[in-house]
């Protein structure tokens, strides 16, 4: 996998050029928060272009209802999961095309607009007056955190069938409680504690699909958590952006809406 590789050829690099890449380190490496792309985590399904082989997409060794990341490729086991620090939750209305009218991403409705109480209900999905789908997406802007103890932001974005999987999350940080000396039982902010996110199989009358699970695996440790409370600070001043992957004409895939 791809952060083993990484982990290997850096066992190799020697004193000198340790020492040169700290001299200069940072150079040429930064951007404005406008070009540069959160990657997202997504749950690798049965019809993802990511499986087959024909397509640009395809992750070698990859396989259903693993979890992969959308601008590295790094993949991980659905079993086995990764650790994720939730750092910033935020719910978005996207708008669709339906795939049988050829498909596409059609923007980003707000949270007030009126056409969101005029929707009509179609199996399981939500029309738009205008025929368009709409679909109700929570953002997690998450640390996720590597074996070796290293991290990176991603979002977590839960749609349709992980929906309910993002309830439960939110409650569950809301619900959490910790024994402070002198203050007694206080609620932990949502960056300081870790949680395992795994993929289990679903199914109903319409297929089956893979969908998410968490565990809480208790609190981070120090530096984790300035890190993710720094990472939820820039998203709240506007410096940190999900950018959507997804261009208004681009096909809607298989695995952006489960079930």
């Amino acid at each position: 996998m791809a952060n083993e590789v990484a982990q290997a050829k850096g066992t190799s690099v020697s004193a000198d050029v340790l020492d040169y890449m700290l001299e200069t380190a940072g150079e040429g490496a930064s951007f404005d928060s406008s070009e540069m792309q959160i990657p997202f985590i997504r749950v690798l399904q049965a019809l993802s272009p990511q499986l087959n082989k024909k397509k640009p997409e395809y992750i070698e060794g990859a396989e259903q209802g693993d979890m992969f990341n959308t601008v590295t490729n790094q993949f991980w086991s659905g079993e086995e999961g990764i650790i994720v620090v939730p750092c910033y939750q935020s719910t978005k209305y996207l708008e669709f095309i339906p795939r049988d009218s050829g498909g596409g991403f059609q923007g980003e409705l707000a949270a007030n607009d009126p056409l969101l109480q005029q929707t009509q209900r179609s199996g399981a999905k939500e029309i738009l007056p205008n025929g368009n789908e709409l679909v109700k997406s929570d953002q997690n802007f998450c640390l996720v955190v590597d074996s070796d103890g290293s991290y990176q932001p991603a979002v977590v974005d839960m749609k349709s069938t992980q929906l309910k999987v993002s309830r439960r999350w939110k409650t569950q940080i809301a619900m959490q409680k910790i024994n402070h000396p002198k203050k007694g039982m206080i609620t932990p902010a949502n960056f300081t504690t870790k949680w395992k996110l795994t993929t289990t199989e679903e199914s109903n009358d319409q297929g089956s699909w893979n969908n998410y699970q968490l565990e809480n695996q208790g609190l981070a440790d120090m530096e984790i958590m300035l890190a993710g409370k720094a990472f939820r600070e820039s998203i709240m001043a506007g410096e940190v952006k999900a950018t959507p992957e997804e261009t208004p004409t681009a096909p809607l895939k298989d695995d952006d809406i489960p079930f």
